[in-house]
């Protein structure tokens, strides 16, 4: 029999909400404590929701392994643009290599661009976002900020890919919450760029961290809770006849 999710698990998500609202409602009741506190603690909060899902065998232990990893470097952003001028280029490495990691998560049994179609999208629309900005992009910030938009549309656009691949199979709301999460990362993303380099935007800091947190979620989600282990063959095949009552 499946094990259970424990009751321990169970509170994370909730609790990771609550933390989210209240780290989106710094800004707005001038209280920047909540915003250090809670902005770390909402990530902590769905690493440690995610950390049981998935299971050891491959490919998806080794997909468990490297959104563990994007998602803990994911963490070290975070803490970054705590402080949004010093910290923004160590946050943006950060949720560069956090990129890379999803991206080889998305690939473990899955061909890099096996679908084109999703690349070619997500590429125009990278394009279309940086021509909007680059004029407002300070010269050393142009690369940094070239190579993450670069992983970044790579990641979602992966994230789709596979999704494409496994249309019509048992796996595809799996890697369906993977491509949704790589479509709101980079709304996200788009969001924090247009109010940091083109214009300030209302109510910024709360688009741009409630699509980053549902976006992470979605990532975490497409990876199944050992209870949601998919059927083995002999399940599929159905019950075999044995002599004598069934017990």
């Amino acid at each position: 029999m499946p094990p259970e999710t424990s009751p321990f698990t169970r509170v994370l998500l909730p609790a990771a909400f609550v933390a989210a609202c209240l780290a989106m409602a710094a800004e707005p009741l001038a209280q920047p404590a909540l915003l250090f506190i809670c902005k770390p603690l909402t990530t902590l909060l769905l690493i440690a929701w995610a950390w049981p899902r998935g299971r050891p065998s491959p490919p998806e232990g080794a997909r468990r392994h490297w959104l563990r990893i994007g998602l803990m470097l994911s963490l070290v952003g975070d803490v970054a643009l705590l402080w949004p001028e010093r910290g923004f280029l160590p946050g943006l490495v950060s949720f560069l290599l956090a990129h890379l990691a999803y991206i080889v998560a998305f690939t473990r049994g899955h061909r890099l661009a096996a679908r084109p179609l999703p690349f070619a999208a997500y590429a125009l629309i990278a394009a279309a976002v940086l021509s909007q900005l680059w004029p407002s992009v300070p010269a050393p910030l142009r690369l940094p900020v070239l190579v993450y938009v670069a992983a970044l549309a790579c990641m979602a656009a992966q994230a789709a890919s596979v999704w494409l691949e496994q249309r019509g199979t048992p796996s595809a709301l799996w890697a369906g919450r993977a491509a949704v999460g790589g479509a709101l990362f980079m709304l996200s993303d788009a969001t924090l760029a247009t109010n940091k380099f083109a214009q300030p935007l209302p109510m910024a800091g709360v688009w741009i961290l409630s699509t980053y947190w549902l976006a992470q979620a979605f990532i975490a989600a497409s990876l199944r809770r050992a209870e949601q282990a998919p059927p083995q063959p002999e399940a599929l095949e159905g019950p075999r006849a044995a002599p004598g009552p069934r017990a």
